[in-house]
């Protein structure tokens, strides 16, 4: 004959009684994609590495998405949870999407331009093409940004060329079939072996740019903040230790993103100051995507409505930034 006892209450008396660990109930399982491998999506991998999520509740699974446009498909079908990636969740919000930013990654631009050699500065650009990844993601952005300060047209002055991943641009690059292109951490250690120069660093310029923030689907966001708190506490853990313990963050980048030690040293070194210690999303971020969209409600969009940087105000109004930085 069966009990009429109901489990909980059964399992709650084991608790109880020892016979279970508290700490083995099971954690929120949040599915986290990023579009590209490079150093821009440290943090989720030094969460990998450090077991952080199981700290704040929560169960982290990081998934190679390859593009930002695929990425951000993947989060409108349900597929992730969480993406970390650039503008094109903006531009997926202009076209009906339901999306919104939590938090920014990269606070600017994370990428660089290396060319061959005929090609010595920027404005040498004019009249040829310009190899980016994935049209109207984060590459792309930078790529127009560029060209626009240096008083150049993006599609007329300078033709852009797109690859589905940087290894394929790098390969174009090396082909002579793009006279220059905008890479990321590492693969512009990759073109300095193969003997291009670094033409620009655009991350030089501190142009406000959500590059791998973290965007989520507005409904999951209502239905289960819990989810997210748990998130963003891991998330903000992890930026601490990428700010103050290099060793285990570029243990990280060993594990899921290279073993080649120049590699995970200059993806440290160029990235690390680009994570903000309280990563709340700007106005100005937002604004930056939709001055370089060409999608037509941009003009007349209100970049306060594609973010939603309550969770993180939260965390830090009740004192859990100020208590996890006070700790050694």
């Amino acid at each position: 004959m069966k009990s009429n006892v109901p489990r909980i209450v059964v399992a709650l008396a084991l608790v109880f009684l020892g016979v279970i660990n508290s700490r083995e109930v099971p954690a929120l399982t949040i599915k986290v994609g990023y579009p590209q491998l490079s150093g821009g999506s440290m943090p989720v991998w030094v969460i990998n590495e450090t077991k952080l999520d199981r700290r704040y509740g929560v169960d982290i699974s990081s998934i190679y998405v390859p593009g930002g446009a695929r990425l951000t498909q993947s989060l409108i079908a349900g597929d992730i949870d969480i993406a970390l990636t650039g503008g094109a969740v903006v531009t997926a919000d202009l076209s009906g999407a339901d999306l919104t930013y939590v938090a920014i990654g990269l606070s600017t631009y994370g990428f660089y331009v290396y060319a061959r050699p005929e090609i010595k500065e920027v404005r040498d650009l004019s009249g040829k093409i310009l190899g980016v990844i994935t049209k109207g993601a984060s590459s792309d952005h930078a790529a127009i940004a560029l060209i626009r300060r240096y008083g150049m047209r993006e599609g007329q002055d300078v033709k852009f060329l797109y690859f589905s991943r940087q290894e394929d641009l790098l390969a174009a690059l090396n082909q002579g079939i793009v006279p220059a292109g905008v890479l990321a951490c590492p693969t512009n250690v990759m073109a300095q072996r193969l003997g291009f120069k670094e033409l620009v660093d655009i991350s030089s310029f501190k142009l406000p740019y959500p590059h791998n923030a973290v965007a989520t689907r507005r409904p999951l966001l209502r239905q289960n903040p819990e989810l997210f708190r748990g998130f963003l506490k891991t998330y903000l853990a992890a930026i601490k230790i990428i700010h103050e313990e290099p060793a285990i963050t570029k243990r990280a980048l060993a594990r899921f993103l290279t073993k080649d030690s120049e590699m995970i040293d200059d993806s440290y070194r160029r990235l690390e100051a680009l994570f903000l210690k309280v990563p709340y999303m700007p106005e100005e971020a937002i604004r930056s995507v939709l001055t370089v969209s060409d999608h037509p409600k941009a003009s007349s969009a209100n970049p306060k409505d594609f973010f939603d940087n309550r969770i993180l105000k939260e965390l830090e109004d009740t004192g859990f930034v100020k208590e996890l930085y006070s700790r050694r």
